[in-house]
């Protein structure tokens, strides 16, 4: 799909482009022209904001195991490779759907309706998905977002400026992944967060992400003092996760309901930490709200 097939929305102060393959947000620019979001170096990493549904994460032996049945399903999940439907665009919002097919059931055995909202006003976009659960029974599933924002952001402040400033204190341990397997560690290490804030450096990414499973915040902010700022809302969800492959030029901030299998794990997906069990005929609404404050 080539660049000309971007959905763009926008409003006085911000221009958004979605792309309908995974309804990923591909850009957040600003009418100055500054951009936000990632370069998608290839040298890198080409993703720009892929949505995670219905796994987060890796799963052991990429199976997922259902009333006694193993299936193959690929880290993260499918919707991140899958065509989302435009249902419905205006100038400042765009909603994106998703349905489950003879494809994804092969790997994932539910019926299910994804949809992915955007919309603008002045300087925040606000991203909303639902999971809407059609079957007799519950469904379970976990869901991620997982935008790449630039670092350094635009406006002037040096890399090695930038930090998180958390909403709350977040004493607690973070959690890793295991090399190659990419399940989550049992054993916890002592967190890189001083109070409310942590200075962000490559090094941090060298064991992968750094994983929260019980995050007290729900707002995050990010940026660099005498530079651009970006505030960071994710009401629905405790889990979270921050990325990069060192050296590159963006920095992921991850919110999640889900969590990759833990080392060991060998049971009922329904029973994995972190699942959602969507009773039926309900829908589930999961919002990341990114505002921009210019330098």
């Amino acid at each position: 799909m080539e660049d000309d097939e971007l959905v763009r929305i926008e409003s006085a102060a911000l221009q958004v482009a979605i792309h309908p393959l995974g309804a990923e947000l591909w850009s957040l620019r600003d009418h100055e022209g500054y951009e936000y979001m990632t370069d998608a170096d290839p040298a890198f990493w080409t993703g720009h904001a892929p949505l995670l549904f219905p796994v987060v994460g890796a799963l052991a032996g990429d199976r997922l195991r259902l009333d006694g049945r193993d299936y193959t399903l690929p880290k993260h999940g499918f919707a991140r490779r899958s065509h989302f439907a435009p249902v419905e665009t205006g100038p400042a919002h765009a909603r994106f759907r998703l349905t489950d097919s003879p494809e994804t059931r092969a790997s994932y055995p539910f019926g299910f309706v994804l949809e992915m909202a955007y919309s603008v006003e002045d300087l925040t976009l606000v991203m909303e998905a639902s999971v809407f659960n059609p079957n007799g029974r519950a469904l379970p599933f976990s869901f991620g977002f997982h935008p790449a924002f630039a670092w350094p952001l635009p406006g002037g402040a040096d890399k090695a400026a930038h930090k998180l400033v958390f909403e709350r204190d977040e004493p607690q341990d973070v959690r890793r992944i295991s090399k190659g397997a990419g399940l989550l560690l049992p054993e916890g290490e002592a967190t890189p967060v001083v109070g409310r804030e942590l200075a962000l450096r490559s090094e941090l990414f060298e064991a992968d992400a750094v994983i929260w499973t019980g995050l007290a915040s729900r707002k995050v902010s990010y940026g660099a003092d005498g530079g651009a700022w970006l505030d960071v809302a994710f009401p629905d969800m405790h889990m979270f996760g921050l990325w990069q492959v060192p050296g590159a030029h963006y920095i992921c901030l991850e919110p999640w309901a889900g969590v990759a299998d833990p080392v060991g794990f060998t049971g009922d997906f329904r029973d994995k930490p972190g699942v959602v069990l969507l009773p039926p005929g309900e829908t589930a609404r999961f919002q990341l709200a990114v505002a921009v404050r210019r330098a």
